[in-house]
């Protein structure tokens, strides 16, 4: 058998290796990930925009000797199937340097371990340019340059990466990836910003400002509804799974309900969000077992899973995507039967108040003869009654009322719920003043007590029967 050496082209690969798909924060927290490997208490990151899009991540973790640094610059330095320590958040040893890549021209990475410095760089136009997996060692007067460095020489240990020559933002628009960053690092490390993590309390900060934990189950609110966990096994694997239905914008302040539905929104942020090691990897997700609708919005299911079922998920190198086997899809879609049709309730109990018997509402909810719903307004209302007698053109009033009917702006309500349900004021209507002068009115008229006792069950003076039984 002939055999030839065959040398991939280098600037070709690299530009390939570039497009895997990394997003800035994404590729950021993969990174940030090997801080944690390495016990780290405290990470730093610098990210700006002015006068270059720059980035520089510096931990007090471990640190590296030199050998471990120069093995930790090889690509693939790890076989993905070995088996790892449990908090482990690598597979592929591929990480720090396709996440690095995606964003950068230049990777160099500082490490301290004991009184020693070690510096390596990846220079992408220079492997372009000699075609071989060249590593470079940067001098001392190059390295006092980098972003953190002061920083990271006042530190026992720790390790320093800076991305030099990002290429891929414009200086205009990179302020917007910084604020993605920020939501995303505290999401997806929530739980070592809380100290729930089996390790102590993990503080990031971006740009001098520290991270706060978002914890996207708002397990705190005491209108947060918690269902029971579940252990599910799958080939001698532990899967540990948790419902959640979030509470009902009314149970929220304005700024509590914004926080939870995230930038995505919450029918995007609705489903199952995974998390290996306690760090967060997929979320907002149904993994195609359920369409994301409305009135499941509020439903989002927390599954733990170890750092060795990464075949049982599918997950890729990223750390952003996820298939779980067909052994796991069945419990998962019992699952989402059973947190969904709770979710719904949040929705159809409110939605059933308006046949609540003790108040008279102006409209009521009617069965057609095919089975549907629809809204009308109630005509055994007092004040539609009153009309009724004192109308002498009882046709325009008809006109008007089906009118009323005939053209309830449902899309409309629906979208201002789905949208900013805290600035719809339905009733705003009617002013204070309004509905004094109509119970002025009232009580001067020829009613009886019997009247007078059924406008105080309507939704108008429900709250204000004191307008309807004071002295005129």
């Amino acid at each position: 058998m002939k055999t030839e050496v065959v040398k991939p082209l280098l600037g070709n690969f690299i530009s390939s290796l570039r497009d895997v798909g990394y997003t800035f924060e994404i590729a950021v927290a993969d990174v940030l990930d090997n801080s944690i490997a390495a016990r780290a208490k405290n990470v730093k990151i610098l990210a700006l925009a002015e006068p270059q899009p720059s980035f520089a991540m510096l931990d007090d973790g471990n640190g590296m000797s030199e050998e471990e640094l120069v093995e930790a610059m090889r690509l693939a330095t790890r076989n993905p199937d070995e088996k790892r320590a449990k908090d482990d958040l690598g597979r592929f040893g591929l990480g720090l340097k396709t996440a690095s890549f995606s964003q950068c021209q230049k990777l160099t990475v500082v490490t301290k371990k004991g009184d020693k410095i070690s510096v390596r760089q990846w220079d992408l136009k220079l492997l372009a340019d000699k075609n071989e997996w060249l590593l470079v060692t940067p001098s001392k007067s190059e390295i006092r340059e980098l972003p953190l460095f002061v920083d990271f020489e006042e530190s026992a240990q720790g390790t320093l990466v800076v991305w030099e020559g990002l290429d891929r933002y414009h200086k205009a628009t990179f302020v917007h990836e910084i604020d993605k960053l920020r939501r995303h690092l505290a999401l997806v490390f929530h739980r070592f910003l809380e100290g729930i993590a089996p390790t102590k309390r993990l503080k990031i900060s971006v740009n001098n400002n520290e991270i706060k934990a978002f914890n996207p189950f708002n397990p705190d609110h005491k209108a947060t509804q918690q269902l029971a966990e579940e252990t599910i096994k799958v080939r001698g694997s532990k899967i540990v799974v948790q419902p959640f239905v979030l509470p009902h914008h009314s149970k929220l302040s304005q700024q509590e309900y914004e926080r939870y539905a995230t930038a995505e929104g919450y029918t995007k942020s609705q489903g199952f969000y995974l998390y290996r090691a306690n760090r967060l990897l997929i979320y907002g997700t149904w993994w195609g077992l359920h369409r994301a609708v409305d009135a499941h919005k509020l439903a989002r299911i927390k599954i733990d899973i170890s750092n060795d079922q990464d075949r049982l998920w599918g997950i890729d190198i990223k750390k952003s995507t996820a298939s779980p086997i067909p052994e796991i899809r069945g419990d998962l879609s019992r699952i989402i039967s059973q947190v969904t049709e709770k979710g719904s309730r949040t929705y159809s109990g409110r939605g059933k108040k308006i046949d609540e018997k003790n108040i008279i509402r102006f409209w009521q909810r009617l069965s057609t003869p095919d089975g549907r719903v629809r809204f009308a307004l109630n005509k055994d209302h007092p004040l539609f009654r009153e009309l009724e007698v004192a109308q002498d053109d009882r046709t325009l009033l008809e006109t008007y009322m089906a009118g009323i009917q005939a053209y309830l702006p449902l899309e409309a309500i629906q979208a201002q719920l789905q949208q900013s349900p805290h600035d719809l004021d339905q009733e705003a209507v009617f002013t204070n003043e309004e509905i004094e002068i109509l119970a002025h009115r009232l009580r001067n008229s020829s009613l009886d007590e019997r009247y007078i006792e059924e406008f105080l069950k309507t939704e108008l003076f429900k709250s204000r029967k004191e307008l309807l039984t004071k002295n005129a």
